[in-house]
């Protein structure tokens, strides 16, 4: 019987590895590097991946500084150098910040920013907005608060041990901690606009599970944004909640209020339960992979499959490309094997390549372990956690072989909520895995950051 199996690879071996790489690449080998893109190597500054300055004032020797040590290698923070113009409650939301932090922690977070690290900042920003509109009764910053206040959080999270761009991986700025053009932002005329009640009572109960597909808590949601979009036209009286389409730009903005107002009305950790499982459900309905040209795989797949081991070959090879670009969950993996299904049989590949080369779901996401098991994320919100010793862990399903369903027509079919494909929102145990490090990612991520600064020097 299978056991829950927990991976941890040594950081020592990494570590002595990547020093003794660095060396052998630093001038001879430098320029094989140049190809690569992609997050891993978004920031060539010099002084992005530079030793720090001892107390006395001289840099300390570099190449001993470039790893850290492998008793603590993860618990280095430092001192955010904040505005003092923002006047938001930092200090109340110290643990919530802390677990953005981890969620967004350095090289990970490019990798986990679609499931874990974004989604966890878009709830942070809404709870310390919601929290503070107790005092300003605003539930919106205007434009130059904004941009301090946006500043100083990526500062605090950044000095925690955050990726340093970790506000353009999640593409956010300072107009979304502002009301945009949502007309209705004192707490006030909120509450004198929306039936708080029954936006309470949907929401504060909500169901992890039932929730994206029954929509209570959104439709409550959805029906509050709209009556406060339409305060400004005065058409509440006309034509009731429907006037303005469902996912019209204003709509969007004042759903960002009403978070903000849910915020301010429950408890942060519940609030932050609330707001990470509607992020959720907008995450899992979407495959957030590109797909690269696949013409190589109509070649070897197409008019009927001729030579089995060079189609499979070539789908290998085109699902080891999707494998590098990010975590992503059970249900989102759902939607990318349709999404690429789709793409192929309009490439005249009409056979089922899936069962045909034993493609799973678990196939389409980044691969982790010393056996290359794909890492499938729970489609239920989850935070990635930190070992001061060990280092980042988050839990994912490495086990459970669901074979990626081929389509039967030219259309997506795929769908959160088809009953029909049995996945389970949380890894079992007999699947679970915590506490992971990808060996060829972390060795490539370390690599990388040790590569940058002597390519520079």
């Amino acid at each position: 019987m299978k056991g829950r199996v927990f991976f941890k690879l040594s950081l020592n071996i990494i570590l002595l590895e990547v020093f003794l790489l660095a060396l052998c690449f630093h001038e001879s080998c430098c320029t094989q590097l140049d190809h690569l893109t992609g997050p891993v190597l978004m920031d060539k500054r010099r002084d992005a991946f530079m030793p720090e300055i001892s107390p006395s004032g001289s840099p300390q020797p570099f190449i001993p500084m470039l790893a850290p040590s492998p008793l603590i290698p993860f618990t280095n923070t430092t001192t955010p150098k904040l505005s003092g113009l923002c006047k938001l409650n930092f200090t109340a939301a110290k643990s919530l910040l802390s677990t953005t932090s981890v969620d967004c922690w350095s090289a990970f977070a490019p990798f986990l920013a679609n499931v874990i690290c974004c989604p966890q900042l878009e709830a942070t920003l809404a709870i310390i907005i919601g929290q503070s509109s107790k005092e300003t009764n605003v539930l919106a910053l205007n434009g130059t608060l904004a941009k301090f206040c946006l500043s100083d959080i990526e500062q605090i999270l950044v000095g925690q041990g955050a990726n340093f761009n970790v506000t353009q991986i999640c593409s956010t700025h300072a107009l979304n901690l502002t009301q945009n053009s949502c007309p209705v932002i004192d707490v006030n005329e909120f509450e004198n606009t929306v039936d708080t009640s029954k936006l309470l009572a949907a929401c504060a109960e909500i169901d992890s599970v039932k929730e994206c597909c029954n929509q209570i808590c959104q439709g409550a949601i959805l029906e509050a944004a709209t009556r406060i979009a339409l305060k400004a036209s005065e058409l509440l009286s006309i034509d009731g909640p429907h006037v303005l389409p469902e996912h019209s730009t204003t709509i969007n903005d004042c759903r960002s209020i009403v978070h903000r107002w849910l915020a301010s009305k429950l408890d942060p950790p519940l609030a932050k339960h609330v707001l990470r499982v509607l992020s959720n459900c907008n995450v899992n309905k979407v495959c957030p992979l590109n797909f690269p040209d696949m013409k190589h795989v109509a070649k070897g797949c197409g008019h009927g499959i001729s030579n089995q081991t060079a189609c499979c070959s070539a789908m290998g090879s085109y699902v080891s490309h999707l494998q590098k670009q990010s975590f992503i969950t059970n249900l989102q993996a759902l939607d990318c094997a349709a999404s690429l299904g789709t793409k192929l049989r309009k490439s005249n590949i009409t056979k089922d390549v899936y069962s045909l080369c034993h493609i799973s779901l678990k196939d389409f996401s980044l691969q982790v372990g010393t056996q290359e098991a794909g890492c499938l994320l729970p489609s239920l919100p989850s935070d990635a956690t930190l070992d001061p010793t060990s280092g980042i862990s988050f839990l994912c399903d490495l086990n459970d072989n669901i074979a990626a369903p081929w389509p039967t027509t030219s259309q997506v079919q795929a769908s959160s909520c088809n009953k029909t494909i049995k996945i389970p929102a949380l890894p079992a145990a007999t699947s679970a895995q915590s506490g992971l490090y990808n060996y060829d990612v972390m060795l490539f991520l370390l690599i990388a950051s040790l590569m940058v600064p002597l390519m520079l020097l």
